[in-house]
């Protein structure tokens, strides 16, 4: 059985080739075996999947994307058939999904996704995440930054030297953020306001040349400048 699993790779994804007279059970265990052990190899990358070998059902597939997924920072981002122009679907398949998630970002709208570790997103403009960015994963904006989900990475707002950026998120626990040319890192104290624990949206802003983190209220909102 240790052989009924076999994974190859290129540039831009991998195929994972089934031995077909073995159960679907064995093969998934086999999956998540194989890339267990080759984690720290792939990375954290986005990938397209091919699956060859024993046919399986579109449930099948999810369920070996799901395993991969789970044991692994790889973000399959979709699954290619076979056929002799593999490796330029492969190819076609990222650009589209790359387009896709930067789709309006230079216009300061939308990016969804997780920033994982060693991953950089940087925007011309004020940027809204849809997902969560990790321990080591990075945004720089020319504008503010506003994280719909956990900041627990770094952000760089207002890169320009703009102090009337600002960043915002779900979950407020940053590795560092910087706005303009003021830092506030995770081990500073004051001024960064941390008296609440519990989770709430908060917004961090500079004033008087220090950068404060507060719960995003009415109030704060109000008085925030939008260049």
């Amino acid at each position: 059985m240790s052989n009924s699993v076999t994974i190859k790779s290129n540039k831009h994804g991998l195929t994972v080739v089934l031995d077909e007279n073995q159960t679907f059970d064995n093969l998934k265990a086999q999956v998540e075996e194989k890339f267990k052990k080759s984690s720290a190899f792939f990375g954290s990358s986005s990938m397209a999947l091919a699956i060859e070998g024993k046919d399986v059902t579109v449930g099948q597939s999810r369920e070996i994307v799901e395993i991969i997924e789970s044991v692994t920072d790889l973000d399959i981002v979709c699954l290619i058939d076979e056929d002799t122009t593999k490796d330029e679907r492969f190819e076609n398949a990222i650009l589209s999904h790359m387009n896709k998630e930067k789709e309006n970002l230079d216009n300061g709208l939308f990016y969804k996704g997780t920033l994982r570790s060693g991953q950089i997103l940087e925007s011309e403009a004020s940027v809204v995440i849809l997902g969560d960015i990790n321990p080591g994963g990075k945004v720089i904006s020319k504008g503010s930054v506003v994280v719909l989900g956990s900041l627990r990475g770094n952000v760089f707002a207002g890169v320009n030297g703009d102090e009337h950026s600002f960043v915002v998120a779900l979950e407020m626990k940053p590795m560092q953020i910087k706005i303009a040319d003021v830092i506030a890192r995770s081990s500073d104290s004051a001024p960064v306001n941390k008296k609440n624990k519990n989770l709430e949206p908060k917004i961090a802003f500079v004033e008087d040349g220090n950068i404060y983190i507060e719960n995003l209220s009415a109030d704060v909102i109000e008085d925030l400048v939008i260049s």
